[in-house]
């Protein structure tokens, strides 16, 4: 099983270099099965952590992650994106699973989440409810029993909002 990148735009605001990365590492995650949920660059600029968040239909076993670490680190090495050292670290999404592409939005409908927008909409810029998916290019969370209809260049960050039965 192979996943394909959604021709959508992405939804999830990436900076210029995280997006650089993203594009030179899809071919690759592609081809070996995986998922690349997102990846984000983050900590002080002389020494930064790229974080690549990855997936596959089972989950992620410590065998992917590994593996998935060793061609991130080649391609990461290739195009030497940090003047100096850098920390590489490959994760699960985790309970908090980012979502970033309108596949997103439309997979995880029907659970709840937590979207940012980049500057308010009727008067709030964070929204957490209900994911009702993604229609004519705007994410759709019911939030406070109303629904709102957020535009895909609005939108910030956004992720699923995990929680933990203990029954």
């Amino acid at each position: 099983m192979t996943f394909e990148r959604p021709q959508l735009k992405e939804l999830y605001v990436l900076t210029k270099k995280e997006q650089q990365l993203l594009d030179a590492l899809e071919p690759l995650a592609a081809a070996n099965g995986i998922e690349l949920v997102t990846l984000e660059i983050v900590g002080a600029k002389k020494s930064p952590t790229s974080r690549v968040y990855i997936d596959t239909e089972h989950g992620v076993s410590f065998d992917e992650l590994s593996s998935s670490q060793a061609w991130i680190n080649e391609v990461m090495d290739e195009i030497d994106p940090f003047p100096g050292a850098y920390m590489l670290e490959v994760s699960s999404p985790g309970i908090d699973r980012p979502l970033r592409t309108a596949e997103h939005f439309e997979r995880f409908a029907g659970e709840t989440a937590v979207v940012k927008t980049t500057s308010p909409i009727e008067g709030r810029s964070s929204f957490t409810g209900m994911l009702e998916g993604f229609e004519d290019g705007k994410v759709l969370v019911n939030c406070d029993g109303m629904r709102y209809e957020l535009p895909l260049e609005m939108v910030k960050r956004a992720n699923v909002k995990g929680t933990v039965d203990f029954k």
